[in-house]
């Protein structure tokens, strides 16, 4: 048997084609709004990108013409406004740097070299004030989360009974 010329062949191809397209177009119009979003999306993304290169690019080309200011105008400063400097300032840092200097607590002297368990084994035999002074030095010091919660629930704890 002779075959089909080839613009038949090609004919009957794409009719083909066409039907199997038609017959999935219901799946793909449900996810269509989807899709169109997020190709909007993607889009809309590139192009701010686009636009905030070419932004940086003119700023550094013009910073040549236009050097930037040391200190804006806009920018005030505690020091800068006037006011009574008569009377000494407090100093902010003085109370962290007193507990800094401070050693680790009398209650327990090793403290900084306990971990988790070793101090949850020890916590029985304190005081509620020296578990106070364990809170403080470890809020003043290391702040470790799991530390301060379970100090602070050991203090609650003993105030319960």
């Amino acid at each position: 048997m002779k075959p089909l010329p080839l613009t038949v062949r090609l004919a009957a191809g794409l009719a083909v084609t066409a039907v199997e397209q038609v017959r999935k177009l219901p799946r793909q119009l449900a996810g269509l709004p989807v899709t169109v979003v997020s190709e909007a999306l993607q889009l809309s993304m590139r192009v701010q990108q686009r636009v905030t290169e070419l932004a940086i690019k003119g700023d550094d080309a013009l910073s040549v013409l236009r050097p930037a200011e040391q200190e804006p105008e806009w920018a005030t400063f505690d020091e800068d406004e006037p006011g009574d400097r008569s009377a000494p300032a407090e100093d902010p840092w003085a109370e962290e740097e007193q507990a800094l200097a401070a050693g680790p607590p009398a209650a327990l002297p090793t403290y900084d070299e306990l971990s988790l368990a070793q101090l949850r084994a020890r916590l029985r035999a304190l005081s509620a004030e020296d578990l106070e002074e364990l809170l403080a030095y470890e809020r003043a010091h290391a702040a470790r989360p799991e530390f301060t919660g379970m100090l602070t629930r050991r203090i609650a704890n003993l105030g319960n009974q």
